[in-house]
């Protein structure tokens, strides 16, 4: 199940589903740890009609963000019940606290007794071993903690605090959970539990017919007792309204710098850009890790595991995204981890935990009885073509020099040294897609960018013998591409090379692929030029998906969540990224305004496949149009930021220019009718 709505502040990210049931909730670091892993802290209502958890059936739901802003706008209503709801979730955007406001409204023609239950459902840092769950009588709270974790629950209603409580045992033999305590509308009492526990507060409300009235709940997250009490205090005396209505400012006042000129872009595509934004921050940690998705259910489809790693490869594309909107300082702190976990040898591994530690792997130090670097070298390259675009934004020579030795240096002369002499290519290491070893074009084009980015920075600081000995390893590397990786047979780019042991050699993997197009996103060739052209149309035409739903596949064959056999019509699952790279390069070759007619159409696609929230998925079921994998991923939204800034970029050049675009161009149907193209078009 995908997750719709995400709020943060760089230290707590909360992840909700489209039954309004809180998933996931990572705190101190965004994506570390997860405390509730994707089982439910829910919403209950109970009135004289009934009860109903926001999961159940009866309920109508509309997710929405307030407009510019992380935080949510979700309409719920049950005709059952004769209830409306309108819940404002947020993050404080200074403190450690998670706040809600539910206005309820009475749709009954007469008086009745409303009352709300908030359960706390937390496995504090992942495990239920331990934790303690009590109510504090002094305080008039709830509190989880374990360690030195502790997790506050308060709620209240004007002045009046929560009026019922109840600490219990969870997924304990056959108890459920004390959740199931709420379903009666009123709560036992017990004060304190230990071991796999949850708890339950109740709030009452007093509605006459068809008013409304607001409650508020909070979490206040802290290392020991005095500082969750700090928090509470501090929501008590700001007043949660207050506060709500100041995180709302605060992400308003982010975005305007991310003003553009949106002239001629549907409202739709500009809110999408600014959602996209606001996703990616909600991503950043303030320790420097971008993590690539929260969605924790993704391990209900893995070798239980999940995407909140920090992948150097997800995390310089997001970089770049936000460095190309105006945001380039936030980026600062993800160029800082990256050198702080380089190895020795000047190469980043394959993923990293938030708080730095190294990840999960699936990638071998041995294969097939031969010793090798468990990497993916596009990773390290991309983190340098990502520093000179953050240095040739703000031109921020002192932050650059902290890193020059740190980094800089030792990647690149790891990767002026992983070359194999005979293929003038980077030696193997697994593909961007993590699946497969060899020699590959994107890795060999990234390689080629990150080398170029070197030696910019080198001649930077007066190393002429380093610049060109980093110049010289980048045009040794794309005449490997030209020579190696370009296929006059096929006229277009192939994936990559792998090595057969019964030939003793390496021969071309010929599968089309659409990371390809890395030879003009990384500069190895202009985007105009006919090789990457005839590439790009290649994919075009063989990645289509050819159904209702439309989009561009990873590559022909591709069996990740792999929804139909029938490669020939759906070569794979429609990703976003794929989709948007040939809007990118529509938009890189436009000569006229008319030119962009169908980059804006991949745009709209996009657009229109985006949750009601506007998050994107990793990828889509190519029948359903529905969202696979994980929703969001940050990178499908970089990509996305990264094709409307460019859009933008072109459509103002042109009317520099004082060429206008025509009818036809302007008028680009909204949504889901755009078609990428067919085969035979």
């Amino acid at each position: 199940m995908a997750r719709p709505l995400v709020v943060g502040n760089g230290r707590i990210l909360v992840a909700f589903d489209n039954l309004l049931n809180m998933r996931d909730f990572y705190y101190p670091f965004v994506g570390q740890w997860n405390h509730i892993q994707g089982r439910r802290n829910r919403l209950g209502v109970w009135t004289d009609s009934g009860f109903a958890w926001t999961e159940s059936p009866g309920w109508e739901h509309r997710l929405r963000y307030r407009e510019g802003a992380l935080v949510t706008e979700v309409h719920a209503t049950h005709a059952g019940l004769k209830v409306a709801l309108t819940i404002n979730d947020a993050v404080d955007y200074h403190e450690n606290v998670y706040l809600k406001r539910v206005t309820v409204r009475n749709l009954d023609d007469r008086e009745r007794e409303v009352r709300l239950f908030f359960t706390q459902n937390f496995s504090i840092d992942e495990t239920p071993v331990g934790d303690t769950a009590l109510f504090d009588p002094v305080l008039h709270v709830v509190y989880h903690y374990k360690k030195n974790r502790y997790l506050l629950a308060n709620a209240m209603a004007g002045q009046t605090r929560f009026h019922q409580y109840a600490t219990g045992l969870k997924r304990v033999g056959a108890i459920e959970g004390t959740f199931r305590d709420a379903e009666d509308g009123t709560l036992s009492g017990n004060p304190i539990a230990q071991g796999s526990v949850d708890s339950v507060i109740g709030l009452h409300l007093r509605l006459g017919p068809g008013r409304a009235e607001t409650a508020y709940y909070w979490i206040c997250c802290g290392r020991n007792y005095q500082e969750i009490r700090r928090l509470n205090a501090y929501v008590l005396r700001h007043d949660p309204c207050t506060l709500i209505e100041q995180t709302e400012a605060f992400w308003q006042s982010w975005l305007a710098r991310a003003d553009a000129d949106c002239r001629g872009l549907r409202p739709r595509l500009v809110e999408l850009y600014k959602t996209s934004l606001l996703l990616v921050r909600a991503h950043l940690d303030d320790h420097g890790a971008i993590i690539a998705a929260c969605d924790s259910d993704i391990m209900g489809g893995t070798n239980k595991d999940h995407y909140c790693y920090v992948w150097p490869r997800d995390g310089a594309m997001i970089a770049l995204a936000l460095i190309r909107a105006g945001y380039a300082k936030l980026t600062r702190s993800f160029f800082g981890f990256c050198a702080n976990v380089l190895t020795e040898g000047g190469y980043l591994l394959h993923k990293y935990n938030p708080d730095g530690t190294l990840g999960s792997s699936w990638h071998p130090l041995i294969r097939d009885g031969v010793v090798q670097l468990p990497i993916q070298e596009d990773e390290t390259a991309l983190v340098l073509i990502a520093l000179y675009a953050y240095y040739a934004a703000e031109r921020d020579l002192e932050f650059i020099s902290d890193l020059h030795r740190s980094f800089i240096v030792p990647a690149a002369d790891f990767m002026a040294g992983y070359i194999d002499e005979e293929l003038n290519l980077p030696q193997e290491s697994y593909d961007l897609w993590e699946e497969r070893h060899g020699i590959f074009t994107f890795t060999a084009a990234a390689v080629y960018g990150g080398l170029s980015a070197a030696a910019a920075f080198a001649r930077l600081f007066g190393d002429g013998m380093r610049a060109a000995g980093y110049e010289a390893r980048a045009e040794q590397v794309k005449q490997g591409i030209l020579e190696r990786l370009w296929s006059p047979e096929l006229n277009r780019f192939v994936r990559g090379l792998v090595f057969d042991p019964r030939e003793g050699r390496y021969g071309p993997d010929q599968t089309l692929e659409s990371s390809t197009a890395g030879v003009y996103l990384f500069g190895v060739l202009p985007p105009d030029d006919p090789r990457v052209a005839a590439t790009m149309r290649a994919i075009e035409d063989g990645l289509l998906v050819q159904t209702a739903v439309s989009g561009i596949a990873r590559y022909t064959g591709d069996r990740y969540f792999q929804r139909s056999q029938d490669v020939y019509n759906v070569p794979g699952n429609p990703w976003f990224i794929c989709t948007l790279w040939l809007a990118q390069w529509y938009i890189a070759v436009a000569k006229a305004p008319d030119d962009l007619f169908r980059a804006q159409g991949l745009i709209e696609w996009a657009a229109g496949f985006a949750l009601e929230s506007g998050v994107l998925s990793e990828q889509l079921d190519p029948f359903s149009g529905g969202p696979l994998s994980v929703a969001p991923l940050v990178w499908s939204h970089s990509t996305y930021i990264l094709a409307l800034q460019e859009l933008m970029s072109r459509q103002a050049a042109f009317r520099r220019r004082g060429t206008g675009i025509s009818e036809a161009a302007a008028t680009v149907p909204a949504g889901r009718p755009i078609n990428p193209g067919t085969r035979e078009g």
